[in-house]
């Protein structure tokens, strides 16, 4: 098909007929079926999942399966929907932001039509004047790259959402894996499912903390009231850090050039400790000690104890710690990591189209808090909810809040051993004196005759005269090591209480049967007013299980059957985590990946001129030799590289090399 053959203006406006306005058929895809492509592809993907599940599922289940309707058409219409908005969603932006550039385009061809009687010296003279950097299409460019970075965000975006409606369709469940999913599962401290206390059959409650430690993050958070020297030691230490290791990066070069064997994990981590006093030292009295090299003995006592804020009467510009402050400030160091979390969570939060009516930005304090809604009693909010709460902590809080936690578990069980002790005493005074109600009392009236005809033939102390290790609550708890003392489950404690509640609660039952005296109503509401506390309480996160860094608690309520709100939320979470986390890092795995056995150039059987292998080779003959030549020179040699790879290097090589080059 020419050009000729292409309508000059398609004035028809028609919803087949090929470049007609409102069209979806156009001469450029010459006459192709686009509905017969787009059905294909969906029967294809539809036919995959059938066979999928017919060999992976037994008839029975297919069978099920089938009650409410064809599962094939089912999953047809399902890959038909999303493949519809996605592509819908990606032509709309296209179509939307190419016209804006074509007509920003043709606004400036048709500005320079209109300049193009400008004198040659002047446009000389503007170039000489903007130069290469101030009259080009930077831009433009940049404007093109903005605009498809944000569709392949929304693409991404519905194919996230795509995988995670596919994994719930295939596995007809929700559970912890369908929030965080591969190389960040191992930052969640606690997800709990459990049932709605007002609606336990259609609405389910879930709670999931993630913990982000500090050397996990990409921007480094501080605290709000951090002193400016902390500020100052800590980039100095990272600048330490970065040194030690060039110097470390220098002697594995070196021992690479010089074809010895490369520094193993451990020799590297002593390498690096053997270089730390070349930087720093102890000595912090001396003026002229390596810690004051980066910035002097007398500027770190000007700045002692110098926080956030500046009392006005103090304030004076022309001081020294005022000057240091305001660098400090100017690099926003204090705020820039928690203000780059909270920007990132909101803006996800925005994208995803989980909008929220409450927010508070405790900035001083390093916590935000973000509800869908404002209100907050769960009897006039939607089953369709959640709540965020971001929070940074240091060491010291987290001491703080352990202490708080002891307390309150310790009260716990003071008020259900109290509860405890008024049911037992009231279960006492309704025995019968002369009536067997438990097994106590026949234990006590049969005391006399067991001491008589048994424990005085075989010489066996008394059950009474025997201390009782076990109290028939909980079994025997061992002894505390240092590991459980600092770090503290209360898996043991916990279960005591539990136990108890459901004790108390099956006595009453016994004592009363179908009678209620005011004695068992009081006892009930108290006990059914500690158990909720309990639950509540045992709801939250146990801080000893937490380390310094940043947590994310959200609290999700969600429709069992719609499960809305946690989707939406798993696609949230695992954005967020990639933009502020940098992940796990394994330092043995990552040491692999500068592993000279995996770029040798060797492994192609390739070798350079001039070597003592080659000439080995030479003598060997047969095209089998040189697989043994090449197996030599990649156990014998493994470090060499060519000396092309490093022209600052120019010392021979050792022996025989193989001309390896290093990638």
């Amino acid at each position: 098909m020419g050009a000729i053959d292409l309508p000059k203006s398609p004035n028809v406006f028609h919803p087949e007929k090929p470049s007609a306005v409102g069209s979806r058929n156009s001469l450029a895809q010459e006459y192709r079926d686009q509905q017969a492509e787009v059905q294909l592809l969906l029967e294809e993907e539809t036919n995959k999942v059938i066979h999928h599940l017919t060999a992976r599922l037994p008839k029975d289940v297919l069978e099920r399966l089938d009650v409410m309707g064809g599962l094939k058409e089912k999953l047809y219409n399902y890959f038909n929907q999303n493949y519809q908005n996605m592509f819908n969603r990606y032509m709309v932006t296209t179509e939307d932001e190419m016209v804006k550039k074509v007509r920003n385009f043709v606004d400036k061809e048709e500005t320079k039509v209109l300049t193009r009687y400008t004198p040659k010296e002047i446009a000389d003279l503007l170039d000489a004047v903007g130069g290469a950097d101030k009259f080009n299409t930077g831009e433009i460019e940049k404007s093109v790259v903005n605009m498809y970075g944000h569709l392949q965000g929304h693409i991404q975006r519905g194919v996230n959402e795509l995988e995670t409606h596919t994994n719930s369709i295939l596995r007809q469940k929700t559970d912890t894996g369908a929030f965080v999913r591969g190389e960040n599962a191992y930052s969640i401290v606690k997800c709990a499912f459990k049932d709605n206390q007002i609606k336990p059959k259609t609405v389910t409650d879930v709670k999931l903390s993630v913990n982000i430690l500090d050397s996990e993050l990409i921007s480094p958070i501080f605290h709000y009231q951090v002193t400016v020297e902390y500020l100052i030691k800590d980039l100095i230490a990272k600048h330490i850090i970065d040194s030690i290791d060039k110097l470390i990066e220098q002697i594995k070069d070196e021992r690479i050039d010089e074809q010895k064997e490369e520094l193993s994990d451990s020799e590297i981590i002593f390498a690096k400790l053997s270089k730390v006093d070349q930087f720093t030292e102890d000595d912090t009295e001396n003026a002229k000690s390596k810690r004051y090299t980066f910035m002097a003995k007398a500027l770190m006592e000007r700045i002692a104890d110098l926080r956030a804020e500046i009392d006005p009467e103090d304030f004076d510009a022309l001081k020294i710690r005022e000057n240091i402050k305001k660098i400090i400030d100017m690099e926003n160091i204090r705020n820039r990591g928690f203000n780059t979390a909270i920007n990132s969570i909101t803006a996800i939060l925005d994208t995803s189209k989980m909008g929220y009516q409450y927010i508070e930005n405790l900035k001083n304090g390093r916590e935000v808090i973000i509800r869908e809604y404002e209100d907050t009693d769960v009897a006039n909010l939607p089953d369709e909810r959640y709540s965020v709460k971001l929070r940074y902590f240091d060491n010291a809080q987290l001491i703080e809040d352990r202490k708080a936690y002891d307390v309150q578990l310790k009260s716990f069980e003071t008020e259900v051993q109290h509860l405890w002790d008024v049911l037992e005493v009231i279960y006492q005074e309704k025995k019968k004196g002369y009536a067997v109600e438990d097994f106590d009392d026949l234990s006590k009236k049969n005391k006399e005759r067991i001491r008589k005809l048994i424990k005085e033939r075989t010489g066996e102390p008394l059950y009474e005269d025997i201390a009782k290790v076990w109290d028939e609550i909980s079994f025997v708890k061992p002894a505390e090591t240092e590991v459980e003392k600092s770090n503290r489950t209360y898996i043991y404690e916990k279960d005591r209480i539990r136990t108890r509640i459901i004790r108390m609660r099956e006595r009453m039952k016994k004592m009363y049967d179908f009678l209620y005296p005011i004695e068992r109503r009081v006892m009930e509401e108290r006990l059914a007013w500690l158990e909720s506390e309990y639950f509540r309480f045992d709801y939250m996160i146990n801080p000893y299980h937490l380390q310094p860094g940043l947590l994310l608690d959200v609290d999700i309520t969600s429709i069992k059957r719609k499960k809305a709100t946690l989707d939406a939320m798993a696609n949230v979470l695992n954005e967020f985590l990639h933009g502020v986390s940098k992940g796990f890092a394994d330092a043995a795995f990552a040491s692999f990946s500068r592993r000279r056995s995996t770029v040798r150039e060797d492994i192609n059987q390739s070798f350079s001129s001039g070597t003592a292998e080659e000439e080995d080779t030479k003598a060997l003959p047969g095209p089998s030799t040189q697989k043994t030549a090449a197996s030599k020179t990649g156990t014998k040699k493994k470090g060499a590289v060519d000396s092309k790879s490093k022209p600052k290097k120019k010392q021979p090589a050792k022996g025989g090399g193989t001309g390896l080059t290093e990638i």
